[in-house]
């Protein structure tokens, strides 16, 4: 990779726009422990985007465990373009591009994984797309090469999604997407603790693009997706962009108690036409588990929603930085 800036060419790419020279790609790279794909991820993106674009690539490091901070910052030294910003603590994959967005200078913006799974190149088909005069672009694949635990969990993302979100269900909410600028500064105005990109994206905007492009299998290492990050994940879209669950919970009290009130009517009349007939201890019991879980059920749901409004509102970060460099000082939000 080389040491200078990717300068622009004078003449547009062939099969680019004539003002192609002038438009900016910001790159949003979440980082978390993957300091051996870094190098190659933005030598990447320099060869397949610097030629065409004025081209930025925002690092974000979310709290690495490993070298990633110090391969980031030695890359942002090395490279005007590349802009790191290193989090003061591990604070989510979402909170991580919520980060680079606020940085992004770009006339647009693309996420993209730090675990070269896409290919830098494919960058292009989703600027290109954005272009067209669409608000967001995604991402979509013939075959994902993830574990089964992490497709499982974005099949059920996609779904709940559809439910909670109104989206459509033939829409994959992909990691991998481009934003324009537009839709990069109304999602950057959201500062709670708990942000969900695909959610704030969704409650913007139905401009929306899907561009077929290419997943290849992890080069090195692993995921970092577990089953808590995933379960956070869907609590985050649950509890922050719908009401659902306080209206499920209220659809289950109603239920259980009409269901009790007509029991309540059997036993009594049962009782009537057979005074002999034994009280039953398991009937009781059965009963005041159910009710006694359908309540527990929907204190936890209130609470859950009052537990984060009340984060919010002591002033809980989204993200923190402790340091930044090549970055604007006030950043665009």
């Amino acid at each position: 990779m080389s040491d200078a800036a990717p300068q622009v060419s004078n003449a547009p790419a062939r099969g680019a726009p004539a003002e192609a020279e002038s438009y900016r790609v910001s790159v949003v790279v979440p980082v978390f422990n993957s300091a051996d794909t870094l190098e190659e991820l933005v030598g990447g993106l320099q060869d397949a985007l610097a030629g065409r674009y004025a081209l930025e690539v925002v690092l974000v490091n979310d709290g690495s465990a490993d070298a990633s901070g110090t391969v980031c910052r030695d890359l942002a030294a090395r490279h005007a373009w590349v802009r790191f910003v290193d989090l003061a603590r591990n604070f989510g994959e979402h909170n991580a591009v919520m980060a680079g967005l606020t940085y992004a200078s770009g006339d647009c913006a693309v996420v993209i994984d730090d675990d070269l799974q896409n290919p830098p190149g494919e960058v292009v088909k989703l600027v290109e797309k954005l272009r067209e005069g669409h608000d967001v672009v995604f991402a979509r694949y013939d075959r994902k090469h993830h574990s089964g635990l992490r497709n499982l969990g974005s099949r059920f993302n996609n779904a709940a999604a559809s439910l909670l979100l109104q989206k459509e269900r033939d829409l994959y909410l992909s990691s991998f997407k481009a934003l324009n600028r537009f839709l990069i500064d109304e999602v950057t105005r959201y500062d709670g603790p708990y942000p969900y990109v695909d959610g704030l994206i969704l409650r913007v905007t139905r401009r929306y693009a899907t561009v077929l492009v290419e997943h290849r299998p992890r080069p090195r290492g692993r995921s970092n997706y577990t089953l808590a990050r995933l379960l956070a994940l869907w609590l985050d879209m649950f509890t922050n962009f719908s009401i659902l669950p306080l209206r499920v919970a209220s659809l289950l009290g109603l239920a259980f108690s009409a269901t009790g009130f007509v029991l309540a009517v059997v036993f009594a009349l049962e009782r009537l036409r057979n005074p002999d007939l034994p009280t039953g201890w398991a009937s009781i019991a059965v009963i005041l588990l159910v009710v006694s879980g359908v309540q527990l059920f929907a204190l936890g749901v209130i609470g859950e929603y009052v537990g984060r409004l009340f984060l919010k509102d002591n002033g809980s970060p989204m993200f923190v930085a402790r340091e930044t460099v090549n970055c604007d000082p006030s950043p665009r939000s």
